[in-house]
């Protein structure tokens, strides 16, 4: 009798032991931020976490999501793949993280992908463009456009509005810039009466661009397209307008910033660029999202600072709509959902690539504008 009173004694004290280490279910959601906020691409990182904090800050001004608060994690990847790698590990690790924003350029979002993917958490990278990253499995998305169909945007721009028949491309010596230069010359070969007559590369952060410049100045090409970011195309255009006034210049939509006006002056004046957001636009919805992003922050977004502020809004929609944070109903409601942001409605399709539609962007009077296409 006395050894079945100290069984019992003994299993009422384990039950009450674990009956006060229940877990308590977590009231927060949390959205990790990865992107450079140091090093040579800091802008970009710093507007992605502007975005995304700005996005959170309006969910939880209307009680959050799910009557949860929802918080933003920050990490600074500075474009270092072995960082994101890291940075990833960590993540995964946090159960309260819902989805990530981020990375920033493709290379480094492939050194982290691998590890989302295989730990079942929704990456969306707002600038990735790589035709290789959301293949890396189905938690993989992009808000952003395919370099290919990008490449053919700026081509069409070269040859509608500037009537360019013979084009020069200037790239950046990364993975992103030599396959996008290359794709470039692929589809140039699709338009009749069109050729590539000089093709100079690179490395970012060049500071004297007096080789290429009279390279491109021995070919005459009419347009020189330019596979790089702001840092690239205004001291280019700077150096090459010096030189030969009368050459046009298309870009990427990675160079759509107040940076490029800043740097480049009057000598980005004319420049062309495809992108899928404008932040003069007179929609409504566009018109509340940068009045709001200026008044916090003093600056205008970019596009792919509107590209992370509705790739934070798609993951917390994704969450309202399926009324759970279980990461793998996160990732089924990413290829329903049909999201009506600040860059146009979008939809994934069957690779996580997201589908839009590309405005074309001129600098004109120290400003960008839209032009019909």
């Amino acid at each position: 009798m006395k050894k079945i009173i100290v069984v019992l004694l003994t299993v009422l004290m384990v039950v009450s032991l674990f009956s006060g280490c229940t877990p308590k279910e977590s009231e927060v959601v949390k959205l990790a931020i990865a992107a450079p906020l140091t090093g040579d691409f800091a802008e970009y990182g710093t507007g992605f976490k502007n975005a995304v904090e700005l996005m959170v800050e309006q969910w939880n001004s209307k009680g959050g999501v799910l009557d949860k608060k929802v918080e933003v994690v920050v990490y600074d990847d500075k474009n270092n793949g072995e960082e994101a790698a890291t940075i990833a590990e960590k993540i995964i690790g946090d159960s309260d993280i819902a989805g990530v924003v981020g990375h920033f350029a493709s290379g480094v979002c492939m050194a982290a992908s691998p590890t989302y993917q295989e730990a079942g958490i929704v990456e969306i990278s707002p600038s990735a463009s790589h035709p290789d990253y959301s293949s890396e499995g189905d938690y993989i998305f992009r808000n952003n456009t395919v370099i290919n169909v990008e490449a053919k945007e700026a081509i069409e721009i070269a040859v509608k509005a500037l009537n360019a028949k013979n084009i020069g491309i200037l790239s950046v010596k990364t993975d992103w810039g030599t396959a996008t230069a290359g794709i470039v010359k692929e589809i140039a070969n699709d338009y009749e009466g069109v050729k590539v007559v000089e093709h100079q590369e690179i490395i970012d952060g060049t500071v004297d661009f007096s080789p290429v410049v009279t390279a491109f100045n021995e070919a005459k090409p009419d347009v020189v397209i330019v596979v790089g970011m702001y840092n690239v195309l205004a001291p280019f255009a700077t150096q090459y307008k010096a030189v030969n006034p009368e050459i046009n210049f298309v870009g990427f939509s990675n160079a759509y910033s107040q940076e490029l006006i800043n740097l480049g002056k009057e000598y980005v004046e004319g420049v062309y660029l495809p992108a899928i957001f404008f932040h003069g636009s007179e929609n409504e919805n566009i018109k509340n999202f940068v009045e709001a992003y200026e008044a916090k922050y003093g600056s205008a977004p970019s596009s792919l600072t509107a590209q992370a502020y509705d790739s934070a809004g798609i993951i917390l929609s994704a969450i309202e709509n399926t009324s759970s944070i279980d990461r793998s109903a996160i990732k089924d409601e990413l290829y329903k959902i049909s999201y009506p942001g600040v860059t146009g409605q979008t939809t994934f399709n069957e690779k996580g690539d997201a589908q839009k539609t590309f405005a074309w962007l001129k600098v004109e009077n120290g400003a960008f504008v839209e032009v019909s296409k």
